[in-house]
């Protein structure tokens, strides 16, 4: 089973992160200069799920390809990967990744898997830097292909994949899917690894196929445009209800459902 996940290199979680002059996306809506990077913390469950896959299957040709875009550092992101399993990688090198929404990601991510053509497509439900959850499923549109979304563990069957989905109010689902597919991975399924000194050393000398976005010839023009980006505003309010105490309290949870939301 040749399987390919799509990883992306994010800012740390506790980064403190500045908007940028411009306070666009896509463009260079934050300030990079300080920041630390890290790899995408639900594409390092998409990573485990392929890695077990792999790991299930009787065949011994099994294969796990690592794809990710961006800048030269996102070469880190993709060692880490090939460190904790993978088995070689490919880098879409784009230093104007800010700049293209969604679909020009996946129109990136896309072209350079194709020729692959691999059973199973994995990525994280989505990123933790712009939280939009679009780019796995913007990829199986492209190829053409089924796709599940939130999934916590697949399993290869003789047919093609059973998949168990996370619904809504702890309810779950699971359905059968015929292979080539794309799923998208919940965090949470399952335990992490961490990369071994052994696997940090054999990381060195696999592949990782450099690619550039001329290449693949996969049109940027954006067709969503986020026309300002701000910090949110601290402030404080207070209220006095005035009444008698029943008067008070039914005013009270007028406001907590009408005006805050949370009941």
């Amino acid at each position: 089973m040749k399987i390919v996940v799509a990883i992306k290199q994010v800012p740390e979680r506790d980064a403190q992160v500045r908007i940028d002059a411009a306070g666009k996306w896509p463009n260079t809506w934050i300030v990079e200069a300080d920041l630390q990077f890290a790899l995408n913390e639900p594409d390092a469950y998409a990573l485990e799920e392929a890695l077990q896959l792999k790991e299930k299957s009787v065949a011994a040709d099994g294969e796990v390809i690592v794809v990710s875009a961006g800048p030269e550092r996102v070469g880190a992101a993709i060692r880490e990967a090939l460190a904790k399993g993978a088995d070689r990688g490919i880098h879409v090198v784009c230093d104007d990744l800010g700049a293209r929404d969604a679909l020009g990601v996946a129109r990136l991510l896309a072209a350079a898997i194709q020729p692959e053509s691999p059973d199973l497509i994995l990525a994280g439900l989505q990123s933790e830097d712009l939280g939009l959850g679009q780019t796995g499923v913007i990829v199986a549109e492209l190829l053409g292909l089924p796709h599940a979304t939130l999934i916590l563990h697949a399993e290869k069957t003789e047919t093609g994949v059973t998949v168990k989905r996370e619904l809504e109010e702890g309810w779950f689902q699971t359905i059968e899917m015929p292979t080539p597919a794309v799923l998208t991975i919940q965090s949470g399924g399952n335990k992490l690894r961490y990369a071994t000194l052994m696997g940090i050393k054999r990381a060195k000398t696999r592949e990782v196929r450099r690619l550039t976005a001329a290449e693949l010839d996969a049109d940027s023009a954006p067709v969503v445009v986020l026309e300002r980006v701000t910090l949110p505003q601290k402030q404080k309010s207070t209220q006095i209800l005035s009444g008698t105490a029943k008067e008070a309290a039914a005013a009270l949870v007028e406001k907590l459902k009408f005006e805050a939301g949370v009941l």
